[in-house]
């Protein structure tokens, strides 16, 4: 389907507020929010799911209008609170449309962490008592047209509706390249990171081509097996998941390689770890300005300074890095250090990653018995 027509009708439902994360199943709607969309609708990049679920209400609220509200399905979970608590019926009775990508549809090869979150997908919005319905690449106009007549008829008496969107939904267009003025590549940093490491050292890594990255450079520098843990889901969660391993090792050296993406997500992890000041965590965030697993969309705050918001946030130690001699200098620091502190290192990196990037050969469970093993080494 063109995304011309779904525009459109988009349109006839006096929608100009579009918000929501980024999606890779949403790409092609995605890159026309980034770019033309821009002189039609209010396009906003949020923080994460539920904070679009409630801009949304906000706009609402203003206007009398409702607005689209767009997410891969991994991000319901994000958006829960405020659809059961803020837009319910039972509640407020704000409507808006979900536009939602779909991951781990059944019957379609998917990565591991998408399996049951595609089986529940569906599901959810019956507990939700949001009626839905599904577009796939073999959706006619018509069939659009009579979607959104029920939807406007579902809108009209101030309930939510989603739209489900199937791999494949939306014709491919041109591309729009994502770019950033960084020039060093991020797996490029990952592997001088990690050859710096002694095996007794524990890591763990962010959801999305960091873990693989992680995972494809430790192989080849002949990292432990179970020295790594591939954070593949819970976007925005890794430094916590760190801390948890800090705060029952303390004796261990903790490194978190983190985005800015997922660190933008839950932010409220940087203010936690910098009153807890955990000593033998290491935090590493490579700082793109964008969602780059899902597409390269730049994130809701691009031009954000973390070591200035850890320092904010009381990281006792930070440090910007730009290039590899840069990187180089800081690690070493931070692995010699005569008294180890919690500290915050951004790694400013390019846009992009191998064609040829591979991925975990091990399942999510064997690579957690293996991670345990490691610890209790």
């Amino acid at each position: 389907m063109k995304l011309e027509h779904f525009i459109k009708q988009l349109q006839s439902l006096s929608i100009t507020t579009v918000t929501g994360i980024p999606d890779s199943q949403l790409k092609v709607f995605c890159d026309y929010m980034n770019h033309e969309g821009k002189e039609i609708f209010n396009h906003i990049v949020p923080a994460h799911e539920g904070a679009a679920v409630a801009i949304a209400a906000g706009s609402y609220l203003a206007t009398g209008h409702p607005a689209c509200v767009y997410m891969q399905n991994s991000g319901i979970g994000n958006a829960l609170n405020p659809i059961a608590s803020l837009i319910h019926k039972d509640v407020y009775e704000i409507p808006m449309l979900f536009l939602i990508g779909y991951r781990g549809e059944p019957g379609i090869k998917d990565e591991p962490q998408h399996i049951f979150q595609g089986r529940i997908t569906a599901p959810l919005f019956d507990v939700f008592e949001i009626p839905y319905a599904f577009l796939g690449k073999n959706t006619s106009n018509n069939q659009l047209d009579t979607i959104f007549q029920e939807a406007g008829k579902t809108l009209s008496s101030n309930h939510p509706y989603a739209i489900i969107v199937e791999k494949d939904a939306f014709a491919k267009e041109i591309s729009h390249p994502y770019q950033n003025k960084f020039m060093m590549k991020r797996e490029q940093a990952i592997q001088i990171i990690l050859s710096k490491l002694d095996h007794d050292t524990i890591i763990v890594s962010t959801t999305g081509k960091i873990s693989r990255e992680v995972y494809e450079q430790g192989k080849r520098l002949g990292l432990e097996d179970g020295q790594c843990f591939l954070t593949v889901g819970s976007m925005g969660h890794a430094s916590m998941i760190a801390y948890g391993i800090a705060l029952q090792k303390p004796n261990r050296r903790v490194i978190c390689l983190d985005g800015d993406g997922a660190a933008f997500m839950h932010m409220g992890a940087l203010k936690f770890l910098g009153t807890e000041k955990p000593a033998n965590l290491i935090h590493i965030i490579f700082n793109n300005q964008a969602h780059e697993s899902v597409g390269g969309m730049p994130i809701g705050a691009p031009d954000s300074d973390w070591t200035t918001i850890a320092a904010a946030c009381g990281y006792p130690n930070t440090c910007r890095v730009q290039n590899e001699t840069e990187l180089h200098t800081c690690i070493d620091v931070l692995l010699h250090q005569k008294t180890p502190a919690l500290s915050l290192t951004e790694v400013q990196v390019a846009l992009g990653s191998r064609d040829d990037l591979g991925r975990p050969k091990e399942t999510p469970i064997e690579n957690k018995l293996m991670f345990m093993k490691k610890l209790k080494g």
